[in-house]
Order: structure tokens, then C-alpha cells, then sequence
């Protein structure tokens, strides 16, 4: 049975031979071994080019931003995870990177999505700034969170957010994308009476826009990097286990009660 529309049989990432690996067209070993970076290696195989100098730097610039937290869910799931089953790491990876949702990984890829579609507007012939501020008020009215704004921890700025900026506008690579993102700090605080910090995954998904990536391609980044600080924690568990006593602190802090509580 068919479900959705089906594609044309064909992919273009890669294809293995009897004497060679070709990968976007390149011959792997021939060409892109000892010549490219990961970090321009990836950027080959999600868009099928090599990065000028201002993709690989940013792309980098962000993996390295994004790529640890501290004890965050993802982390605590995969270390109590690789507790249970030592054998496992490629399971606990799976199952800090199943928690790599927007409230914990960030929501970049929401980012990007209403970015472009206030640059459409920009486009049409509209000033960023008003485009922003309908944005904010509309997000504010309906009751939602404004993606990209506001963080529990990084008051009353993310530091990785400003860095990401600085480095955009050193390097010139700061473009409609960028605009729109600082219009709209100003629009959130306006519409929400109250300065929100803006959080990393902004300048993420504007950056990336400004570079030519697609919205699709955002939230890569995001769990490519975080699949770096998981193995890290892994490792670190395998030295110095801490699952268990995760677990063991996690029973205490919660209370047991007898019976039901039909009222939270």
C-alpha cells in the first residue's frame, strides 16, 4: 500500500562500489579523505556542496554553540540508559536524542519557519520592523510562546545568542534574516510588557537563512551537535557512573503517596 506521494527511485548522497565510495558525485577516498573537514564534509552531504568560507564558519560556529548544556533531560536519559544496559551506548544515544524535542533541543526549526515567512512579507514590500511587531502581537494573542525567546536559565541574555550575532555582523553575514530576528526582540518586549531574552535558537535559524540553508536543514544542526555532548556524557559514564545515582535521586525527591489524586 502506498501512503503519501511517492518519489522518483533515486537518491544522490552516496553509493558504494567494489573499489571506491562515491559520495555526492566525489570519490571519497580519492578526494574528500584528508581534504575536508567534518564540518565541511556535512555541510557536502545535507546539501550536496561544498561550504564557501562563511558556511563552514558558521555552521562550526553553531555546532560548537549548541553542542553541550550541562545536565540537561537528553543527557540524563541517555546516562540512565547506558546505566541500565553498559552494552547499549548506541541505544542511550538513541534515547537522548528521542528527548531532543523543542522544549530541550530548542525550537530553531520553528525559528526558521516563521522567519521566512515574515521575510516573504518584508519581500512584498512591507518594513521589518511593522512585520515583526504584527508577528508578536498575533503570537501574543493567540496565548503561545514566541519560539526562539526566553530561556530559564540565561537571564537577562543568552550569551551563545549575542556571540552568534557578533560574529555574524564581524563577518558581514548578517542579513534580512538577522534584521528580522533583532526587530523582533524588540517587538516580543513590546508586546509581552516585559524583556524575553532571545535564545540561541534564533540566531541559529537567521544565520542559517542568511547563509542559504533551507528551514528543513535547521534543526540538523541542533542534533548533530548534541549527538557530540551525548557521547561525551556516555563516555564519561562509562568512567565514572552517575545513572544509578541519578535514579536514586530521583526517588527521593518524589513523594509517593497511597490512592488517587484526581485533582493535579
Amino acid at each position: 500500500m502506498q501512503i503519501g506521494n511517492a518519489a522518483a527511485p533515486v537518491s544522490h548522497i552516496s553509493q558504494a562500489y567494489p573499489d571506491r565510495v562515491e559520495v555526492r558525485g566525489r570519490d571519497l577516498c580519492g578526494d574528500l579523505m584528508g581534504r575536508l573537514s567534518f564540518t565541511e564534509y556535512f555541510h557536502l552531504l545535507l546539501t550536496g556542496r561544498e561550504p564557501t568560507d562563511d558556511q563552514r564558519f558558521f555552521l562550526d560556529l553553531l555546532l560548537v554553540a549548541i553542542a553541550e548544556h550541562g545536565m540537561m533531560p537528553t543527557n540524563v536519559a541517555a546516562r540512565m540508559t547506558l546505566a541500565a544496559d553498559p552494552g547499549s551506548l548506541q541505544g542511550a544515544v538513541a534515547a537522548g536524542i528521542l528527548g531532543c524535542g523543542p522544549v530541550v533541543l530548542g525550537t530553531s526549526e520553528d525559528c526558521a519557519r516563521l522567519l521566512e515567512e515574515a521575510q516573504e512579507k518584508v519581500a512584498s514590500g512591507s518594513a521589518p520592523a511593522a512585520v515583526a511587531s504584527d508577528v508578536a502581537r498575533k503570537v501574543h494573542a493567540s496565548g503561545d510562546k514566541m519560539p526562539g525567546f526566553g530561556h530559564p536559565v540565561h537571564r537577562p541574555l543568552d550569551p551563545r545568542a549575542e556571540r552568534i550575532l557578533e560574529l555574524a555582523d564581524a563577518r558581514a553575514a548578517s542579513g534580512p534574516h538577522v534584521l528580522l530576528a533583532r526587530c523582533l526582540r524588540d517587538s516580543v518586549a513590546e508586546a509581552w510588557e516585559k524583556s524575553l531574552p532571545m535564545n540561541v535558537a534564533m540566531p541559529i535559524a537567521a544565520v542559517m537563512l542568511d547563509l542559504g540553508f533551507s528551514s528543513a536543514a535547521v534543526k540538523t544542526v541542533p542534533i548533530l551537535a548534541r549527538t557530540a555532548g551525548l557521547l561525551a556524557h556516555l563516555t564519561e559514564e562509562l568512567e565514572r557512573p552517575l545513572g544509578f545515582l541519578m535514579a536514586g535521586k530521583a526517588e527521593e525527591a518524589i513523594e509517593y503517596r497511597r490512592g488517587r489524586e484526581d485533582v493535579l
